[in-house]
């Protein structure tokens, strides 16, 4: 079994790599070649930075034709992190309005401005640091993760998802609901770093490696 970690440029592409290979002995790599990326068993599709980046230099490797083909294929597990989970829906309200790949139904939103917390202390933009995640559905990829877990985020943007049923985690920051996990059929899309949340993240990365839809 080969993982593909898809290199278009842009995301924490060796963290990532180095994580899963914490969890598995398959063969894990990071490349931007067609070919790899379609002889491998499962996807993971990394992101980093501002979605307009992300989704030029997805144009620019001349390989978002090819992600969006797998996606609508279901035929082999992917995991979204970061804005890698950001670039699956609709559309981004980031840098003026970005339309994004559309596999899953809803938008990206900006957390705000001037934000205060229930306690009247004031909150950051982005939403850095440890989190909570509440589970909304069961899912192979939290097997052995307690609900309520904590994850770490790096955030300004958050996912809105359309539909309930593709809500697999959300936790709480500047009072709304950020859908922080989620995904459809073999796909599976998280906001949060697993690959620098500690032994939760490490546990989700090898549920990833078994998960078998």
């Amino acid at each position: 079994m080969t993982i593909a970690v898809i290199d278009y440029g842009m995301g924490n592409l060796h963290s990532v790599a180095k994580a899963l290979e914490h969890v598995t002995h398959e063969n894990v790599v990071v490349t931007s070649d067609p070919r790899a990326i379609r002889g491998a068993s499962r996807l993971v599709l990394p992101g980093q930075g501002a979605i307009r980046d992300c989704m030029g230099e997805l144009e620019r490797s001349e390989l978002r034709g090819l992600v969006s083909e797998l996606l609508d294929a279901q035929q082999k597990p992917l995991l979204g992190i970061c804005v890698g989970q950001q670039m699956l829906f609709e559309h981004s309200d980031e840098n003026g309005g970005i339309d994004c790949l559309g596999f899953l139904p809803g938008r990206v939103r900006h957390f705000g401005q001037q934000l205060v917390g229930p306690d009247g202390e004031r909150l950051k933009v982005p939403h850095m640091g440890w989190n909570r995640v509440a589970q909304h559905h069961a899912h192979p990829l939290w097997q052995g993760i307690d609900d309520g877990a904590r994850f770490y985020f790096v955030h300004s943007y958050y996912v809105d998802a359309a539909s309930p049923d593709d809500v697999f985690g959300a936790t709480h920051y500047a009072g709304v609901e950020a859908h922080v996990a989620t995904g459809r059929g073999c796909v599976f899309a998280v906001q949060f770093h697993p690959e620098k949340s500690a032994r939760d993240g490490l546990q989700l990365l090898e549920n990833f490696v078994n998960w078998a839809p």
